[in-house]
């Protein structure tokens, strides 16, 4: 699990994660009305990715004090008018929310690498189990096995939509114009990543472009990705969860003013 979720290059499958997550109604909504993360990515990719590394990396000290930490930040946020309605307590939709993290990570990872073996496999799911548990998601409700998530998954496929509001955020989280310039200037790649590892009929919801050039462009980058990022030295690769990791140290570590 830890070499699998180490990977810096997961961090690619993260605007499919998060579609995926708006694409709930529920989710949607109370993102839509509740939170401006579409105008702060970085702070988004921040928390996820130091909540995520935290909890498959961190010691319980870590790992508790990134769960508060989340907690706190989703109290205020949640939905009206859908149904069910939206908190961030609501084990349900923590459990999507979850599960959207693990299915896009495992997904890329086995572009760029090709499928784990059975144990292999089954050892990442039990341990991504831990993302949504550490939340609101009781034990009993993570799907019991692979297979399981696999009927769970595409039941919520099914379940998926887009309203005007949700595909704003959506819109907005794929063309900010108030993030620094380095990562406005990753951005393009960034949707080509997003909307080409959707699935096609989410990728139809959020009406973005799609055609038989995109896709081979998108199938270039993949295969560049496949020749070039498995031979990188394992520092460089696992460069992010080290960065996050010491970030978390250092700030247990700062005196409380």
């Amino acid at each position: 699990m830890q070499g699998v979720a180490g990977e810096g290059i997961l961090i690619a499958a993260g605007g499919r994660a998060i579609l995926l997550q708006l694409a709930n109604p529920a989710i949607g909504h109370g993102v839509a009305d509740h939170s401006n993360f579409a105008a702060r990515p970085l702070d988004r990719l921040n928390g996820t990715l130091s909540y995520v590394y935290a909890i498959v990396f961190g010691d319980a000290d870590q790992a508790e004090a990134m769960t508060a930490r989340v907690n706190h930040a989703h109290g205020p946020v949640h939905s009206r008018g859908t149904s069910p309605e939206y908190n961030a307590f609501t084990p349900e939709l923590q459990l999507w929310v979850a599960a959207t993290l693990y299915e896009s990570a495992t997904h890329l990872h086995g572009l760029v690498y090709g499928p784990l073996d059975d144990d292999t496999a089954d050892a990442v799911y039990r341990e991504y189990s831990r993302l949504g548990t550490s939340l609101q998601v009781p034990p009993e409700l993570w799907p019991s096995d692979r297979a399981a998530f696999g009927r769970y998954w595409n039941e919520q496929l099914t379940l998926l939509t887009t309203d005007a509001a949700t595909r704003t955020v959506a819109h907005d989280l794929l063309h900010s114009r108030r993030a620094p310039l380095w990562y406005r200037a990753a951005l393009p790649l960034a949707r080509l990543m997003t909307a080409g590892l959707l699935p096609p009929h989410v990728r139809t919801l959020f009406q973005l472009p799609w055609s038989t050039r995109r896709q081979r462009r998108f199938e270039r980058v993949l295969g560049g990705i496949r020749l070039v990022y498995p031979r990188l030295p394992q520092a460089l690769r696992h460069w992010p969860k080290n960065h996050y990791l010491r970030a978390l140290h250092a700030s247990a570590l700062a005196p409380v003013v």
